[in-house]
């Protein structure tokens, strides 16, 4: 019955398309590199965003200034920011009272190539991170680059990047939010390098296994129970 439960599964999973936060995996040489899901490309003057429920790429709000996203971003699949984050954020910032954001982790992919849309996967390299809290919320940025980059693929830590190019993302995130008034409560207390990036990332795995745990196992385990009640 298992073996015929799993087939079951596989074939739904070939039916539709994945989820991009549940359905698609961390990846398998995770945390050295890693899928990341591209919501908001450079050219963007609209901020998207993946819908929660539905999977679908929704439009969060138009872009308030001229600044735009200086490089590929969204986040890591079935990765989520909660008791693990917020924990290391406090052991490595000394503050008190911090909670994790409540969504996937967010990451930055840098590359030397134009890329012309979102709603994409990329294979990227974690060289280092933001480790940014916003309104009291651990809200941490991965920076990595693009697997495979002629100019930054074979970067292994944040501080071989040029420093304008940190800079510049640097400035984005602590300075979209202006026109909101909300910019103030906005920090980023640190840059760490690719071994502190590969550590939130195993802690937001370790948040979405706590909090989510195997989409796969769990339809399983509902198929199981239904064959069950009908035999």
């Amino acid at each position: 019955m298992n073996e015929k439960i799993n087939k079951l599964v596989e074939a739904l999973n070939k039916r539709y398309v994945a989820h991009p936060w549940h359905g698609i995996e961390v990846g398998d040489k995770q945390p050295e590199i890693v899928n990341a899901f591209i919501e908001i490309i450079p050219s963007d003057s609209i901020k998207y965003e993946v819908d929660k429920d539905s999977g679908y790429i929704m439009v969060d709000r138009p872009q308030k200034f001229s600044n735009h996203m200086p490089c590929m971003y969204g986040f890591v699949p079935k990765t989520y920011c909660a008791e693990k984050i917020a924990e290391y954020c406090a052991q490595q910032t000394g503050k008190t009272g911090i909670v994790g954001d409540g969504d996937p982790l967010d990451i930055c992919v840098i590359t030397e190539r134009g890329v012309n849309r979102g709603n994409i996967l990329a294979e990227a390299i974690p060289v280092g991170g933001f480790r940014m809290i916003d309104g009291g919320e651990a809200d941490d940025k991965i920076i990595a680059v693009l697997k495979g980059d002629q100019a930054y693929g074979d970067i292994k830590d944040v501080a071989d990047l040029p420093k304008m190019v940190v800079d510049r993302v640097k400035h984005f995130f602590l300075t979209y939010k202006d026109l909101e008034g909300t910019s103030k409560n906005v920090e980023i207390t640190h840059t760490y390098g690719a071994e502190e990036a590969k550590e939130v990332i195993r802690r937001s795995t370790e948040d979405y296994n706590n909090h989510y745990g195997n989409a796969n196992e769990e339809l399983a385990q509902a198929l199981a129970a239904f064959v069950k009640e009908t035999v």
